[in-house]
């Protein structure tokens, strides 16, 4: 477990693949109720895994603001980045999905969920696999999480599954969706020694 005083982040190890494995919540102060929730199973392919929390130690984008119904701006930013790579759009009564043009992949959003900001419902979930319901590995996330948070996953997710190419200063890697689990490797630094 890591905790800071404002977000705390719980690994459960030799978790099976379809269980939560990864806890992430966020807090507005040390002692309030948590703000946002974010989970990923035991399947989540260690790339994304290591991108989340690069992009929670980097500190920025903490752009919630706390209760408030997701809207659309809020929606468009979290899923700019699948708009951008040409995922499929559609919308089937309270869910909007975002699919991999291969459909092995995608992002989707429970509208309904979301208008209940306080009760850190899953509202997103980004999953790999034959679909959202029986997914390989997912990530879900409650409306308040950060849309620069989920815009990272998105993007992550739109690169490394083959859709687009590769950028500049980034690797590229393929085939999130087959990709067998592995947790990032996490290191402590160690004291500086004075002998040796």
């Amino acid at each position: 477990m890591h905790e800071s005083q404002t977000l705390r982040i719980e690994r459960v190890h030799e978790t099976p693949p379809h269980e939560t494995a990864w806890t992430v919540a966020a807090y507005e102060t040390p002692v309030s109720d948590r703000m946002w929730v974010l989970t990923a199973n035991g399947a989540t392919p260690a790339p994304v895994l290591q991108d989340l929390l690069d992009h929670l130690a980097d500190g920025d984008g903490w752009d919630t603001v706390i209760g408030a119904p997701v809207d659309e701006k809020r929606g468009t930013a979290a899923s700019q980045p699948l708009s951008d790579a040409g995922w499929k759009h559609t919308v089937d009564g309270r869910w909007i999905r975002w699919t991999s043009p291969d459909g092995n992949a995608g992002v989707q959003f429970d509208a309904f969920t979301a208008q209940h900001p306080n009760q850190n419902l899953a509202t997103w979930t980004i999953w790999a696999g034959p679909g959202p319901d029986r997914p390989t590995w997912a990530i879900t996330a409650s409306p308040d999480t950060p849309s620069s948070l989920l815009a990272n996953l998105s993007e992550t997710l739109a690169h490394e599954t083959g859709t687009r190419q590769s950028q500049p200063g980034r690797q590229h890697r393929t085939g999130l969706a087959a990709r067998a689990p592995a947790a990032p490797a996490v290191t402590a630094g160690r004291p500086a020694s004075r002998s040796r």
